[in-house]
């Protein structure tokens, strides 16, 4: 599958940094961080696939993506790089190392852990399923459409980046049946067949929860070369948050 994706070049290095988004994300949500970024390294944003302008299949896994970002890099040419994914694409990134260790410098994972988390997005999945965003004349119409599920204005601007204008009202941009259906893998504790040694980073949002204290022992017993990172006054989108913690974690960890 060729991956739909972003380059942000930097003519003076050979470096490159990979940025794998979150579930119901896209590549522009990393637009700012990645231009950021793009003073050192050659910065490559990504939509996996269902997301964002990729394809669309209605096979979807780790395993899938991790070989779906192997096939991008070697159309690319691109031999080695560093990987950094968030959420979701933190999962993948992990499954990345544990099959391609040999395409990675080094890894950065964003505010998630390799367990098992509880079903949190069960009701955006029925928002996606029964509002009719082609009835929606406007993007109010359908802001307000969506504000009966999440109250939250900010999350709701992020999930109603997947609408696209239609001949009709709006329709998904994301691939929701597929995503759907891997979603309780998605959650679910993952397996590896390797120790990864790989030098890698654990960025953790200080207010999200989504990795404890008790899970750096766990992840240390896999990834035997992790550091952990607590960016302060930050949730889950740790670098929509706060982005210059952000962006001074992840240069002190590649520089």
């Amino acid at each position: 599958m060729k991956l739909f994706h972003k380059i942000y070049a930097n003519p003076d290095s050979t470096e490159y940094l990979f940025i794998l988004h979150g579930l119901f994300g896209m590549l522009d949500n990393w637009h700012n961080m990645a231009r950021k970024l793009s003073a050192h390294f050659n910065v490559v944003t990504v939509d996996q696939r269902n997301h964002g302008q990729s394809p669309h299949s209605d096979a979807m896994s780790f395993e899938l993506m991790a070989q779906d970002l192997a096939d991008l890099m070697d159309h690319m040419g691109i031999e080695k790089a560093t990987i950094l994914g968030h959420s979701m694409g933190g999962k993948t990134a992990m499954k990345f190392a544990d099959l391609h260790p040999d395409k990675i410098e080094k890894l950065i994972v964003v505010d998630i852990a390799p367990k098992k988390y509880k079903p949190g997005h069960t009701a955006y999945f029925n928002a996606f399923n029964t509002i009719d965003f082609s009835k929606c004349e406007t993007r109010k119409e359908a802001d307000n459409a969506l504000a009966a599920i999440e109250s939250n204005i900010g999350i709701r601007q992020f999930l109603l980046k997947n609408l696209d204008k239609a001949d009709v009202g709006y329709h998904l941009k994301f691939n929701l049946k597929p995503i759907e259906a891997f979603y309780p893998k998605m959650i679910d504790v993952m397996e590896f067949q390797w120790i990864i040694s790989i030098s890698t980073l654990f960025i953790c949002g200080e207010k999200s929860g989504y990795i404890t204290e008790n899970d750096t022992l766990t992840i240390g017993e896999t990834f035997t070369d992790s550091e952990f990172i607590n960016i302060k006054n930050a949730g889950h989108w740790v670098h929509a948050e706060q982005p210059k913690a952000f962006e001074k974690a992840v240069l002190e960890f590649l520089i």
